[in-house]
């Protein structure tokens, strides 16, 4: 009798047990269940509420800036003298790459250019600016932070015109103006027969300004290193624009090797300017 009554204990004993789990399991399957629910319906009120992401930038990645410029275009910024052999000649036009630790954000080229006459500087610059939160802001709109940030670095007006209409015509049709004669010492014209000075009158100022018609906003810089009569005053121009997520800049600097020599506005803007159009349209194809 005792051994029959433990057989059946035994028997019980497992079919307890195995109806306790199948009890617990539910239960932690519903709270499982529930808790999805509960969960999905947060999340969902959630998304409704906040603000959809801003569109990523135009652009993901940035072109090799050592190859941005044409042959033609370089040799044409960065002319040297016949002393260099082929090979000297392909590793000047070469250029040198920044040093850059995120290819796809920031990337720049630089090229140095020695004549007898002078040396040219020339370097190119990418930025692709991205915002880290775009339900505040979209690439474009910070991009633009920035831009606006080197402009007024540059002491120019945001947005603003040209410094003059004659800066303004200048820069729509690349030519510099005509040099007006200037009075003489009363105030009024030379006489007739005298020579005119107009030869010793120093080219125009171009100045620094806004840019129009370059990319999505564009400004330029032009300055002369300070020197004593005696010495020459190098130019350097900087422009920079942007387009979308990028921003771009250009420098191009001339510096003369005889005392005296100040290299020309016109000419040193134009040439700038028509790398940073070339650039523009690069981005654009």
């Amino acid at each position: 009798m005792q051994r029959k009554a433990v057989r059946q204990r035994r028997r019980v004993l497992p079919g307890i047990a195995m109806l306790t789990a199948l009890v617990a399991g539910a239960a932690g399957l519903t709270g499982c269940t529930s808790g999805s629910g509960v969960g999905s319906d947060t999340d969902s009120k959630a998304g409704d509420s906040s603000p959809a992401p801003a569109p990523a930038g135009k652009y993901r990645s940035l072109p090799a800036p050592c190859k941005a410029a044409d042959g033609k275009r370089l040799k044409a910024m960065l002319p040297v003298g016949d002393s260099l052999t082929e090979q000297q000649r392909a590793q000047l036009y070469a250029g040198v790459a920044d040093t850059s630790y995120d290819g796809d954000r920031h990337v720049g080229c630089r090229w140095t250019a020695q004549s007898p006459e002078e040396t040219r500087l020339l370097s190119v610059g990418f930025e692709r600016v991205v915002s880290y939160d775009r339900t505040l802001m979209s690439d474009d709109d910070k991009a633009r932070q920035v831009y606006v940030r080197r402009l007024t670095d540059a002491h120019l007006p945001f947005p603003g015109p040209t410094t003059s209409p004659t800066a303004s015509a200048v820069a729509s049709s690349g030519a510099p103006p005509a040099a007006s004669t200037p009075p003489s010492a009363g105030g009024q014209p030379p006489a007739p027969g005298t020579a005119s000075p107009s030869a010793s009158v120093p080219p125009p100022e171009l100045g620094s300004r806004v840019l129009e018609g370059l990319g999505t906003e564009a400004y330029i810089e032009d300055k002369l290193s300070a020197a004593g009569a005696s010495a020459a005053q190098a130019r350097t121009v900087r422009i920079v624009f942007r387009t979308s997520n990028v921003i771009v800049t250009v420098e191009y600097s001339v510096q003369p090797a005889l005392p005296g020599t100040v290299p020309s506005s016109p000419e040193t803007q134009d040439k700038a300017r028509q790398l940073a159009q070339a650039l523009v349209e690069r981005f654009n194809e």
